[in-house]
């Protein structure tokens, strides 16, 4: 059987994208500080752009690259030291209180678990001679796993320091040279092929800027709405967890899970009531709500030009396909999909297969 010239490109040009989805998924826990920083060059490189067109010059772009990595450095500890005074201020309150709560368990609980012919202690004194007793019976088993979790803990603490490191150097470079990686990489680009790529490019540096815009109103709202919510119910760290909850969310699900963590611990410590789940449910229960079926799908969706099922769609397949680091980039990687979508359909519904 004889191919034709246009099947053999089609053909190749198939065989070069198989390959390369099949190289990212092999090296995707070498490339993650690597993307991670191409994402943040993309977002930021702009704001290196106007910095070194008011100086001109090598130089300026330089000293434009590093201001910008320091601010944005800043941003990110200023958001970290957002949890600070929650610890600071509830490790020493759950030391205290932990033996109260237990207590208060034991109380209202234990009776009401009698009735049904189950009976257990949970006072705190009982449960950690429990544990004790544990211990010294399974002392051989319970040694080999928490020496298991220590191993398995300290490879993903090394990756994780060695990725904190890897990534404002990545990035530093990036930015440094952003113009020429581009100008790189679209010069394997074939020469007949060149405008229309100049063309997909544009378009999808259109719409991901939409999307990097969109994203930030998001969080800055859900930052404004969690801190309002939160202060409603009384919660003293109100403004330091809203905040945090907030800002996290450009990682999808982490930053509301660890969120919504903070604010039950808080809600315990403060309150040591049934009100701590109330306020948890209703706030961000609520949040969840508004931001999911809403915000997201509006100020993103349709800035970029996704349907909300589309956008819930993307995130749950980028997050089977590529695990976290699809959840990070499955709205953006979807923007870009979606202008090829577009061209694909236009094609085709230009073509003599349509037409007949």
């Amino acid at each position: 059987m004889q191919f034709t010239p246009t099947q053999k490109r089609a053909s190749a040009w198939l065989a070069i994208a198989v390959l390369v989805v099949l190289a990212l998924r092999a090296l995707g826990p070498v490339l993650t500080p690597f993307l991670v920083a191409g994402v943040l060059a993309y977002a930021l490189t702009p704001l290196v752009d106007r910095l070194d067109d008011v100086g001109g010059g090598r130089l300026p772009r330089l000293l434009a690259v590093i201001v910008v990595e320091l601010l944005f450095l800043l941003a990110v500890l200023c958001i970290v030291f957002l949890i600070v005074p929650v610890l600071v201020k509830e490790l020493p309150l759950m030391r205290e209180q932990l033996p109260l709560l237990f207590d208060r368990l034991h109380t209202q609980l234990s009776p009401w678990l009698a009735q049904f012919g189950v009976r257990i202690a949970l006072d705190f004194t009982s449960l950690r001679e429990q544990l004790v007793s544990y211990l010294q019976t399974n002392w051989s088993d319970s040694f080999g796993s928490i020496w298991s979790s220590i191993k398995i803990g300290g490879s993903v603490a090394a990756a994780l320091v060695g990725n904190v490191v890897l990534v404002p150097v990545a990035l530093f470079y990036l930015l440094l040279d952003w113009k020429h990686l581009v100008q790189r990489v679209l010069e394997l680009v074939p020469p007949r092929m060149r405008p229309g790529v100049d063309s997909f490019t544009g378009e999808a540096d259109q719409v991901l800027g939409q999307y990097l815009r969109g994203q930030l109103l998001v969080m800055v709202t859900m930052a404004v709405f969690y801190s309002t919510g939160l202060a409603l119910f009384g919660l003293d760290l109100a403004l330091p967890i809203g905040v945090f909850t907030g800002l996290a969310m450009f990682v999808p699900y982490v930053g509301f899970g660890i969120g919504l963590l903070l604010a039950i611990v808080a809600g315990l410590l403060q309150f040591a009531s049934a009100k701590t789940f109330l306020m948890v449910g209703v706030v961000y229960g609520l949040g969840q709500v508004f931001e999911g079926f809403y915000l997201t799908p509006r100020l993103v969706g349709e800035r970029i030009g996704l349907h909300p099922l589309a956008v819930i769609f993307a995130l749950l397949a980028f997050a089977q396909l590529f695990g976290f680091v699809g959840v990070l980039v499955a709205l953006p990687a979807s923007a870009v999909l979606l202008v090829a979508i577009r061209r694909a359909r236009g094609g085709y519904m230009a073509s003599r297969l349509y037409q007949g």
